[in-house]
């Protein structure tokens, strides 16, 4: 995850573009989130949108307030798998004059959605693997 995270990082530092808030996707994106928000010193918030292991809708209104409240900000999650959690948030972007880009720790090539920042690329259409990471349950 460390090293997935100083790619971001460094990603960022040369796109010549900081956000001016970092919003995590709950749960997975939120150990990233915080950790690189320490990491360029900017703050963090948590977007609740968990599509595979919950019933509940998907909670955006920090996306809402931070559209209102910023120019510029970073949705970052662990894995772009499908894409559905980052489109899902992208189409309910009301504000059109934001500068919003998205990091992932690993980003899936065959994923419908593509990401500005990754960590580590793989492509499922050819290793359909599950990836565990650290913070969930085996």
């Amino acid at each position: 995850m460390k090293t997935a995270l100083s790619k971001i990082t460094k990603q960022i530092y040369n796109s010549n573009w900081m956000p001016e808030i970092i919003l995590s996707v709950n749960r997975g994106g939120c150990v990233p989130g915080i950790y690189l928000s320490h990491e360029i010193n900017i703050p963090h918030k948590v977007i609740d949108v968990q599509l595979r292991d919950s019933k509940n809708k998907p909670n955006l209104d920090i996306l809402e307030y931070s559209t209102n409240k910023y120019d510029s900000i970073l949705i970052i999650d662990d894995i772009n798998d499908t894409g559905a959690t980052f489109d899902l948030i992208h189409k309910n972007i009301k504000a059109t004059n934001k500068d919003i880009r998205y990091a992932v720790l690993i980003d899936n090539t065959s994923s419908n959605f593509k990401t500005q920042f990754k960590g580590t690329i793989i492509d499922k259409s050819k290793n359909p693997i599950w990836i565990v990471f650290p913070w969930e349950k085996n």
